[in-house]
């Protein structure tokens, strides 16, 4: 051990399905170099301690956000997170809370996925064809993308949900990472699909649970702002119980091919088979 090197003790959180009838703790002495991250912390143990340990991880770069877990109680990815910047002898990690667990560090994030998909997260579009096989872009001012760009940041982590009161009490709230994503697409001009996924969004599972404690928001490792889109969700929903709200129709950059077209906009090739 070097002098720049750090023994830290990490109180890990262990439970596996098929031994323990609830979850343990365990220490493990860990050597950290400046600049170790808990992810290298997990990496070591599992390499020269114990070989059992589980927890899910790919990318390594918080991009990917399998990682997700609970660092000194907050809800955090273990690869952006650097031991020093702790400022503790004691890391201690539990898998992030108000999911079941699968083994040690590893949450079942199926509840939230579902969720997520009940909200339709993706271009709902009332021409099919067009989608399926385009014949033009549809443009978007930097106004249009502005509406929707940090939402479109989240990387499905689960640490948003794991922060939030509402999901820690209430089984049937869809949750900051499901509803941040719906209001995503419905302030999408290409999308149209609002009248979809307002029938979630209307009822218990839609965003009139939120008490806004501003959680999601806080712990979001990418800096989305969960919390403000399901507010705007709420106005949305407002004004379109009072038929106030306006209806997107999205517009090709150009009209039909047998019409007018913009002399900006080169003519795409003829298709091939």
């Amino acid at each position: 051990m070097t002098d720049t090197t750090k023994e830290v003790t990490f109180r890990i959180r262990r439970f596996h399905p098929n031994n323990d009838d609830r979850p343990h703790t365990q220490d493990y002495q860990v050597p950290c170099p400046p600049g170790m991250t808990v992810l290298d912390a997990l990496w070591w143990i599992k390499e020269h301690r114990d070989p059992t340990l589980a927890w899910r991880a790919s990318c390594r770069m918080g991009v990917c956000g399998s990682c997700g877990m609970l660092i000194n109680g907050s809800a955090t990815l273990a690869c952006n997170t650097q031991i020093a910047e702790l400022k503790s002898d004691l890391v201690a990690l539990a898998p992030l809370p108000n999911f079941n667990i699968l083994r040690d560090l590893v949450p079942d994030l199926t509840t939230m996925f579902d969720s997520h998909t009940a909200l339709g997260p993706h271009l709902i579009r009332s021409d099919p064809e067009e989608q399926e096989n385009p014949t033009f872009e549809y443009l978007q001012s930097p106004e249009e993308l502005e509406r929707y760009l940090q939402f479109s940041y989240c990387i499905k982590c689960g640490c948003c949900m794991a922060a939030c009161p509402t999901v820690a009490t209430d089984p049937v709230y869809s949750g900051p990472m499901p509803l941040g994503q719906a209001h995503r697409y419905n302030s999408d001009s290409r999308d149209g699909g609002f009248a979809e996924r307002r029938e979630v969004l209307s009822s218990e599972r839609g965003p009139w649970r939120c008490h806004f404690a501003g959680e999601c928001s806080r712990v979001c490792p990418k800096g989305v702002d969960p919390a403000k889109a399901i507010q705007l969700m709420k106005r949305d929903l407002v004004l379109d119980f009072l038929r106030l709200r306006k209806k997107q129709c999205p517009t090709p950059a150009a009209g039909p091919r047998t019409g007018a077209r913009d002399p900006e906009i080169p003519e795409p090739p003829p298709r091939t088979a």
